[in-house]
């Protein structure tokens, strides 16, 4: 069968799957749609929180920009990872045991103030539709390719499903199909994975065929002398002029600083901390944890290995090919303008070379073929000899086709990047639902609301949440993962910092939290969007402040947080007795 037929029936079987468990598992009550009732397995909601947590930019564009970057991509691995180990142990237990299940309900009640709660539900809300953008841009990806839709009617059918078992089903819908999501995930991405490991290396084990030497059936497959993988990848990359592969060039700092921004970022991120509070026990929130940790590291350690798979599969079958030779995969992924070649020197031969090839994104002729039968791009760079472009989120979803694998597998990751792109964005448009109707309707605006009301309201948000991120995944502001790290900074620097001295600082007012989220997400956001839609021409590393990007000012962002909840708390008065007493009885077991 065609890789569209088993696309149809793969993507059609799990999304029937997911349909009939927000059927059977919709939310009758607000308990229901916030929290799953409190009655979410661990092992369960580990597999949830993963899900929750492998959103399109972990399953689709992590191995890609890791497999463009080298070296330099793995701050994506340490950051995720590391965030998550932080938040389990650091932040989790003594939120669930405080017992508000959003955010902006702690920081108003921590810093007793509904003001604080409004700053907070406004940052949560502008972090969330940061984040959700990534996911519809990876919807709209899957589906342009796989289901040879236009990118925007991808994006529109995600919104549809999404809307679906979010709005009908809350937590309690969302948890159950995020653990189907899960295992549908984990599977496609392992499954070419081990394929691939045991053509290139002999060992099925990707983990271990990523420190392998190419076996003498892959070394031949790739017409290279066998080798480390590494050393290929390296000898290949300087024989076209790139930097070695398992070399950096980015600025040391910016590394630090995207890695740290990820790790505190993941702290902050409002729809994960909410996964902590669909257990019934403290100590279940711990197992949770432990059991999600295990379930992430499966992929995450799968991740550095399809990178530099699908790097040295994308470069040796298609550098120095004519574009007849070229293979099917190539003229595929043309169809959907995530795949470029112009022929610069006229000389029937794709040069694959340092550089960009386009100015932008490829602008196509919709009409008009090359004297090869290439798609005609009308805005071509000539000052460099790079002949062809690949979106770098295309990686992990064009990798099955380049090894040339069955067509099942191929539509076995296209159903992969729906899920862990729609499970993630079931969870933040939940957040952004919560944020409003208990958050702001309940908690600010109508205390006396009824039940049923504000369950109409969080729907009604939900529904509207959905719209907007749409119109976000339509428009997104770059890659999958570089939207993502935009969110994550964010959240170190309006979250982190509030929520940390919400806990263990008795002495941090009101005032000083209020004041520190608006310095650190005010200048966060005005240092991204300066750089990314401002003033694109400048974002390079010789404009940024300390050589710092945009995906890593988080970091500066949440010191001056810090600082300024510092010192606001400092000349302002103190929290009133009782909050001291609630936020000293956090660390300690009740019958202390």
């Amino acid at each position: 069968m065609s890789i569209l037929t088993w696309t149809w029936i793969a993507v059609g079987f799990t999304f029937a799957i997911y349909i009939g468990i927000a059927i059977w598992s919709r939310a009758k009550s607000t308990g229901d749609f916030y929290v799953a009732e409190k009655r979410v397995h661990p092992i369960a909601n580990g597999m949830a929180t993963g899900a929750d947590w492998m959103s399109a930019a972990s399953f689709i564009s992590m191995a890609g920009l890791i497999s463009f970057m080298g070296r330099d991509g793995s701050m994506y691995l340490m950051g995720w990872t590391g965030g998550y180990v932080l938040l389990a142990m650091l932040l989790a237990p003594y939120l669930r045991k405080y017992g508000k299940f959003t955010v902006p309900q702690f920081v108003g009640d921590r810093y007793y103030s509904n003001a604080a709660r409004v700053v907070a539900l406004l940052c949560a809300i502008f972090v969330s539709f940061t984040y959700v953008a990534g996911q519809m841009r990876g919807v709209g990806v899957v589906f342009s390719r796989f289901l040879e839709v236009d990118i925007n009617a991808g994006v529109l059918i995600g919104m549809a499903i999404v809307f679906f078992y979010a709005v009908l089903g809350g937590m309690k819908g969302i948890t159950y199909t995020q653990v189907a999501q899960y295992c549908v995930l984990i599977i496609a991405y392992l499954i070419p994975a081990f394929f691939i490991s045991m053509m290139l290396t002999g060992n099925p084990i990707p983990q271990l065929g990523f420190g392998s030497q190419l076996s003498h059936d892959g070394a031949q497959l790739l017409g290279t002398s066998p080798g480390y993988v590494l050393d290929v990848l390296d000898g290949i990359h300087r024989d076209l002029g790139f930097p070695a592969y398992s070399h950096g060039v980015r600025p040391t700092i910016d590394i630090f600083f995207i890695t740290f921004a990820l790790m505190v970022g993941t702290a902050g991120l409002p729809h994960v901390i909410i996964r902590f509070f669909t257990v019934p026990k403290i100590r279940d929130a711990r197992s949770s944890a432990g059991w999600a940790l295990l379930f992430i590291a499966i992929l995450y350690t799968t991740a550095p290995a399809v990178a530099a798979f699908a790097r040295t599969n994308f470069i040796k079958t298609v550098h120095n090919k004519t574009y007849e030779t070229a293979p099917q995969w190539v003229k595929n992924w043309e169809a959907t303008g995530l795949v470029a070649w112009v022929d610069k020197n006229n000389d029937g031969v794709i040069t694959y070379a340092p550089g960009a090839p386009f100015k932008g994104k490829p602008s196509f002729d919709a009409t008009a073929k090359g004297q090869f039968g290439e798609r005609v791009v009308t805005n071509a760079l000539t000052d460099n000899q790079n002949e062809f472009y690949i979106d770098r989120d295309i990686m992990v979803l064009a990798n099955p086709e380049i090894a040339k694998l069955p067509n099942w597998v191929i539509a076995l990751v296209a159903a992969g990047g729906l899920a862990a792109a729609l499970s993630t964005a079931a969870g933040l448009l939940l957040v952004i639902s919560a944020s409003i109707s208990h958050d702001l309707m309940k908690g600010v605006i109508s205390p006396n609301m009824s039940e049923k009301a504000e369950l109409l309201w969080a729907r009604c948000s939900a529904g509207v949440a959905v719209c907007i991120a749409g119109y976000f995944g339509i428009n997104p502001p770059g890659f999958v993962a570089q939207v993502v790290a935009f969110a994550f900074g964010l959240a170190a620097s309006s979250f982190f910092p509030v929520i940390i001295m919400g806990v263990f600082s008795k002495r941090t007012s009101k005032e000083g939290a209020m004041a520190g989220m608006i310095v650190g997400i005010v200048f966060t956001a005005a240092y991204i969007i300066y750089f990314k839609f401002v003033n694109p021409g400048a974002n390079n590393a010789s404009n940024w402040w300390f050589g710092i990007s945009p995906e890593g000012i988080g970091t500066l962002g949440m010191i001056f947080n810090f600082v300024v909840t510092y010192v606001v708390s400092k000349v302002t008065p103190p929290p009133p007795e009782e909050i001291q007493e609630l936020v000293g009885s956090l660390r300690y077991p009740k019958t202390l």
